[in-house]
């Protein structure tokens, strides 16, 4: 037997004790000693192996059939850990079907072998402890999955909460029809666990929209006024960016948690006052990163982590084209905090997650040659470098009129690359014939080539497609985060790091491209 601490596993939080992962065939004497840690309140995940019978004794359950390596559909069964998880998804392992023989035990998934659900995750309650029992052979797989990973995280929790209230989302700044205030609207609709209660903005116009959006909705014409409604839980800031902090601060004392669109803050102290705000009134605040779950981006992350380029050392992204920049407040200078920190949001958060941190210094050089009606510049290149050596360049033009590729990722064993998609809509209307519709910088999710290096044959290459659409990711995560109290998937030092690069770029732009160490 093997006791494995998997490091891409996520281990329930510490409030609900502790949890061992077992891999392999299991003595008499480890029985025991993992019988007692479950009894004492610990949790055990392991594989029972055919013909254990000191597993099967401990778990209360034993393999019936032992089946190959392939793909298999899991379908989670209806018990309250499987809240805001999609509920049948398929992984690739050997799969060994249990069967239950023993007290307290609950099937939790099962699978379908032949048109028969046969069982493949049970939960044995022992003391105040459990015992999960996976039938997916492969755990490093199963937990690392984006639904059952979290499926078992939350089984191996000694207690889980049979119901949850449902949470009151607001947003501070609704905005025109189509904006921010209208995506995180739909999606609280549409999450298990929110519900779209209220709305301030200073245009009683737009107030009147989001009532025509959402019925039910309450408006106010301020941030203070609705930091009084009790129905209120949560608030999403959707205004300008220069009020982003203040507005955070001002909301977390009044006991809301919060949500601020990017970025955090124009500035690294503004976006440390707000998470020293959060602590002191113990209040979740977060960023909604939401291009983290781009499909496009998904495969790239996908990729990496999956070590196809095998070592990553250079990464570069791109956006923009040659089109007459946002006449709105985007453009403005002293709302927005500057071109880099519009786009720049983004893509310096994809970097830092693909890299794992945040880098060591940065270099900005800015062009304002062709737009003389904004205080934006009309292009910007973002240099980045980590302290062993990796390196990263961030893109932004409104002057560039054949587009850079949107991502450009070379590692020690292949070169990943992903052409910009702007959308266009064609159409054939009667009495018009033929008409054609770009969006304004609108995209589609990106196909991604990976060419790779093999000896004496040359480069091979292959196409990626995105990945699934993973839905309302970020708001399922924020409920799981209040409700369950499981991690979030934006911790808010995350945002403040991507705010602190920016911070350094605008500085180093301002600055004719100097050096700046962060």
């Amino acid at each position: 037997m093997t006791l494995l601490q998997d490091p891409d596993w996520q281990a329930p939080d510490a409030r609900f004790g502790p949890a061992r992962v077992v891999v392999g065939r299991i003595s008499e004497e480890s029985a025991a000693e993992l019988l007692h840690f479950a009894t004492t309140g610990g949790s055990v995940l392991l594989a029972p192996e055919p013909g254990d019978a000191v597993a099967s004794e401990i778990a209360g359950v034993r393999v019936t059939s032992p089946l190959p390596r392939t793909e298999w559909y899991v379908t989670l069964a209806e018990r309250p850990e499987a809240a805001r998880l999609t509920g049948e998804v398929p992984i690739t392992s050997a799969l060994n079907t249990l069967d239950v023989i023993g007290p307290d035990v609950a099937i939790a998934a099962t699978t379908s072998v032949r048109f028969e659900h046969r069982p493949t995750l049970a939960v044995r309650t022992v003391g105040s402890g459990r015992i999960v029992s996976s039938g997916v052979a492969d755990l490093a797989a199963l937990v690392r999955h984006d639904v059952l990973g979290p499926y078992v995280a939350r089984l191996l929790r000694p207690s889980f909460p049979v119901s949850t209230p449902t949470l009151g989302l607001a947003v501070v700044g609704y905005g025109p029809f189509g904006g921010m205030g209208y995506l995180h609207g739909l999606a609280a609709t549409e999450t298990e666990g929110l519900a779209f209660v209220a709305a301030a903005d200073n245009s009683p116009d737009r107030i009147h929209a989001a009532r025509a959006d959402f019925p039910d909705l309450v408006g106010h014409d301020s941030a203070t006024s609705l930091a009084a409604d009790d129905s209120v839980d949560v608030v999403v800031i959707a205004t300008p960016p220069s009020f982003h902090a203040d507005l955070a601060i001002e909301l977390l004392r009044t006991g809301k948690h919060v949500v601020v669109e990017k970025p955090m803050a124009l500035t690294r102290a503004d976006a440390e006052r707000v998470i020293a705000t959060a602590a002191e009134y113990d209040r979740t605040v977060t960023v909604h990163q939401s291009r983290r779950w781009d499909t496009d981006f998904l495969a790239v992350k996908r990729l990496i982590a999956n070590g196809d380029l095998g070592e990553v050392f250079n990464i570069e992204t791109f956006v923009g084209g040659f089109d007459h920049p946002c006449r709105a407040w985007h453009s403005e200078d002293s709302i927005s905090g500057g071109a880099v920190f519009d786009w720049g949001s983004h893509h310096v958060d994809w970097i830092n997650q693909l890299y794992g941190s945040a880098p060591s210094r940065v270099l900005c050089t800015t062009h304002t040659r062709v737009w003389h009606d904004t205080t934006n510049v009309d292009q910007l290149a973002l240099w980045m470098q980590w302290p062993d050596g990796r390196e990263a360049t961030f893109r932004q033009s409104d002057i560039c009129a054949i587009r850079r590729p949107k991502f450009h990722i070379e590692g020690t064993n292949a070169t990943l690359q992903g052409h910009y998609r702007p959308m266009r809509n064609e159409s054939v209307v009667p009495g018009r014939g033929y008409v054609e519709h770009t969006s304004h910088h609108a995209e589609a999710p990106v196909d991604l080539t990976v060419a790779r290096y093999d000896g004496a044959h040359g480069l091979v290459t292959s196409t990626v497609r995105p990945a699934p659409d993973p839905g309302w990711a970020f708001h399922r995560n924020l409920a799981d985060h209040l409700l369950l109290g499981e991690d979030l998937a934006v911790r808010p030092e995350q945002s403040r790091d991507v705010v602190a690069v920016l911070e350094a770029a605008h500085r180093s732009g301002n600055e004719g491209g100097t050096l700046v160490e962060i």
